[in-house]
């Protein structure tokens, strides 16, 4: 694989000795840049990047992981709300890949790339000049022109950034028609001079806008006077030499190329070897020109057209936009599209190269980056081919060491030219799949001194994928959901303070949603009434329950801490570097903010917390979810809630999510809960799975904020609005909400080792959920006659939900349970429910529900009576 850097080697000095260019800055720099001549009058040199997957092949997990890399550092300055409103735009042709990565990054950004191609009927929303470069014109077509208009911030991706002058010659135009406050310039290397360091705070003066710098490497570019010149003798120079040599090439007659020694599988003799079998592909594949060329002359037999089946209507990258709705639809089409492409790659290959086409860089690279995850042993590499003239020398101090030169073949508006392809002639690889758009499945492309036929001197096997080429037809109006409004926070709805959570629910504070608890139990199992209808009357413990509370938090604070630490260890390692939590209301709620507290308090992150509802039997809060995928990226979205019972809940998130998927079309929602306690073994990422006493569990609302359960109801929940839940301000004097989660992070700094311990046994232990907890309540629900495995409730915390929100029928509790059960056994003395030892019990205890609830639904053998 060539890199910048090769077997101690720098791919920049050749020129470096030979014009003194030299490149001062990170340690890395050298890393990331080699260094070549242009065949250019306006700039003798070009700094070579490794890492952008353009002139120099790389495996495409580096080349996406650059760019998505700078997104992550862009959101994190931003900040989540400001990165939902911004607009990333990349610059054609180079950085169009790269700018649709760091979009990716940013999260639900919609991205937009410049272009060099106009399309009919496409209207310009502003255009800008490169000045150094060979081809100058920059178009901007968005197919929605409303996506440049806003105040969210701009991010302006580039593969370097030198003197500025290409991006402020962008904001001068867009300012201009489409002023913004803040504007965000990304680069790989910001490769300034000192003379030029000070222009782009002053443009911010001038224009009144806030402008910020997101690079990897920083460093300058020393040129020695008269560089240009020198640098344009030694071009003609050496392709005089090359000329005159005589050798074979694979370039056009008009430039050179440097060879590598051609491998002894690869070119013509492979060719002529394989008459009768052409392809060698299997699976999907056929052997191509066919198509859109009938009757064309098949003169490479090798090249094998892959059918990709890409989705009807998806763009094929951000020439016209590309939002969070079509990175969705793209995320579900890639396994299937990578695995006709696997498929057709001939027996035996180990090392393939994807080659996009000029400005189609996204696509093709985020296939090679699929293609190299799920082929084992093979060595998958990315690079596209280019409008640049770069010179070419077989030097491993020179970083453009081949060059394969064939006509344009997308009929381009400045007429015909010539094309490259650098690094890849006598590279070796066994296949080369060509990625280009049916805007450029051309002739020229198909002709014997084409792309393909160049490609297929050089390797033994060339498949062809063709992206459409989008085109975007008269703007429809979609039905579109009307603006959900921003979550609720505290003080005004919840005695959290506002930053810890954002409530996605509606208030429902003002409406009477309580009823007696033996009339919604009546009601509940009678099929008459959902639990999530109505609301049973608060819990108002008496003064001997609050002092349980209290010696329960005193003595449980310190495991509490731990676990709260060692789930958030496995989030941060597994899930997400920078997860959203989302809260399964109510119970998830204080675990959440416990987890981004310690977040806070190991990490310094600050990270986005929220509250949503979910009913058993009716889904999660479709509205609620429409919020965060427009806000951030759902793949960063974790669920949150306080612990497992039998697992109904798990299983009910993930029916919901798929339901979700289906409906609007969005995916990346991770139905996986992290939770505090998993006694019923129902998910891989908890803090523990003991049973013990959560003292969140011991209360309602008083703990929780003061946020009563949430309500799903027809007349009081519209197809727009968010579930419902209320504010029992009034309860403010028996608040514990903050005490609770102030008592247990005060213990933070005491667990610190203990977290790292349980963290690092748990990531490498096995955490696969067996879900035994479902099988005890299934044994449970029949050996006590009840037969709805929905009455039994297992695990301390939802024990005590049932005696203090429905109508308890028994207790079981695990012989010589201690203090864990002690808030259990007075809640049960207090409202006359009998506590049966059980010594085989998998959990600590069980909470059974009145079966088929009236009064005096027993037996004398304390039995269910089936009415």
């Amino acid at each position: 694989m060539n890199k910048a850097v090769n077997d101690g080697v720098w791919s920049g000095s050749w020129v470096a000795e030979r014009l003194g260019v030299r490149l001062e800055g990170d340690d890395d720099l050298t890393g990331m840049l080699g260094l070549a001549l242009r065949r250019n009058p306006k700039r003798a040199h070009l700094l070579v990047s490794s890492v952008l997957g353009k002139h120099v092949p790389q495996s495409p997990s580096v080349v996406y992981g650059a760019g998505f890399a700078l997104g992550r550092r862009v959101r994190e300055l931003l900040g989540a709300e400001e990165a939902a409103r911004a607009v990333v735009l990349g610059y054609a042709e180079t950085a169009t890949g790269l700018g649709h990565s760091v979009a990716d990054g940013v999260g639900p950004a919609p991205y937009l790339h410049s272009t060099r191609r106009p399309v009919a009927g496409v209207a310009r929303a502003g255009g800008f000049e490169e000045s150094h470069s060979h081809a100058t014109s920059h178009l901007l077509l968005p197919e929605d022109p409303a996506l440049l208009v806003g105040d969210g911030p701009l991010v302006l991706v580039d593969d370097e950034f030198s003197t500025g002058n290409t991006v402020l010659n962008t904001v001068r135009d867009l300012h201009e028609r489409y002023p913004r406050r803040r504007y965000v310039v990304v680069a790989l290397v910001d490769m300034r001079s000192a003379a030029d360091a000070g222009r782009l705070e002053e443009f911010a003066r001038e224009i009144g806008a806030r402008v910020d710098l997101v690079t990897a490497a920083s460093g300058t570019v020393l040129l020695p006077e008269g560089v240009l010149e020198k640098g344009q003798e030694l071009v003609a120079r050496y392709e005089a030499e090359s000329a005159g040599a005589g050798g074979r090439s694979s370039a056009a007659p008009s430039g050179p190329v440097a060879q590598f020694p051609a491998p002894p599988d690869s070119g013509v003799a492979a060719e002529a070897g394989q008459e009768g079998n052409p392809s060698g592909a299997r699976g999907t594949a056929r052997s191509a020109p066919t198509g859109p060329h009938p009757g064309e002359e098949r003169t490479h037999p090798h090249v094998t057209r892959v059918e990709l089946h890409w989705p009807p209507g998806l763009p094929d990258g951000g020439r016209h936009g590309f939002t969070a709705a079509h990175r969705t639809r793209l995320e579900a089409a890639l396994p299937g599209m990578t695995a006709r492409l696997a498929e057709a790659l001939p027996e035996g290959a180990r090392r393939v190269q994807v080659l996009g086409f000029e400005e189609l860089m996204y696509a093709p690279l985020r296939l090679a980056r699929e293609l190299e995850q799920v082929t084992e042993g093979v060595e998958v590499s990315y690079s596209t081919t280019t409008r640049s003239p770069v010179l070419a020398v077989d030097d491993p101090g020179y970083a453009i060491r081949t060059r394969l030169v064939f006509p344009a073949h997308d009929t381009p508006p400045d007429g015909p030219g010539e094309r490259y392809a650098y690094n890849v002639a006598g590279a070796g690889f066994d296949a080369v799949i060509a990625v280009v758009d049916s805007v450029a499945d051309t002739p020229e492309l198909h002709a014997p001194e084409g792309l393909l036929a160049r490609l297929a001197d050089h390797t033994p096997h060339v498949l062809l994928a063709v992206v459409p080429s989008y085109v975007p037809g008269p703007l429809a109006l979609p039905e579109r959901h009307p603006m959900l409004p921003e979550p609720l926070r505290g003080p005004a709805f919840s005695s959290y303070a506002p930053e810890e959570v954002g409530w996605l629910l509606q208030d429902l504070s003002d409406v009477t949603l309580e009823a007696p608890t033996e009339e919604r139990e009546e009601a509940i199992q009678s099929g008459g009434a959902h639990y999530a209808e109505s609301l049973p009357v608060e819990y108002q413990p008496s003064e001997q329950y609050q002092e349980l509370f209290h010696a329960a938090l005193e003595e449980s604070a310190v495991r509490l801490a731990q676990a709260a630490g060692a789930v958030t260890e496995l989030v941060l390692a597994e899930r997400s570097p920078r997860p959203v939590l989302v809260s399964l209301a109510r119970a998830g709620t204080p675990v959440g903010v416990l987890m981004r507290r310690w977040a806070q308090f190991r990490h310094g992150l600050e990270l986005p917390h929220y509250a949503v509802s979910i009913v058993r039997g009716r889904g999660i809060d479709a509205n609620a979810l429409r919020w965060l995928a427009a806000h951030h990226d759902p793949r960063d979205v974790v669920f949150v809630d306080g612990w497992t019972g039998k697992g109904a809940i798990t299983r009910e998130l993930t029916a919901a999510i798929r339901e979700f998927e289906a409906s609007d079309g969005i995916t990346g929602f991770d139905p996986e809960i992290a939770v505090l306690a998993d006694p019923g073994s129902c998910v891989r990422t908890y803090g523990t799975r003991e049973d013990y006493l959560i003292p969140s569990a011991c209360l309602n609302s008083t703990v929780s904020g003061l946020i009563s359960r949430t309500v799903l109801r027809a007349d009081l929940v519209g197809p727009h609005d968010y579930h419902g839940a209320k504010f029992y301000r009034e309860l403010a004097g028996a608040d514990v909400s903050v005490a609770f989660l102030d008592a247990v992070s005060a213990r933070f700094a005491e667990v610190v080792d203990a977290v790292d311990a349980t963290a690092k046994e748990l990531l490498s232990g096995d955490r696969e959920p067996t879900w035994e907890g479902w099988a005890a309540v299934e044994r449970i629900s029949e050996d006590y006659g009840i037969h709805d495995v929905n009455l039994v409730k297992p695990g301390v915390g939802e024990t005590t939900r049932v005696l203090l929100r429905r109508v308890p029928w028994k207790i079981l509790a695990r012989a010589g349970a201690g203090a864990d059960l002690d808030h259990v056994r007075l809640l049960a003395e207090q409202r006359g429910v009998p506590v049966e030892e059980v010594a085989e019990l998998p959990y600590t205890c069980v909470g059974l529900i009145h079966p088929q609830y009236t009064r005096g639904a027993t037996g004398a053998d304390g039995r269910a009576v089936n009415l």
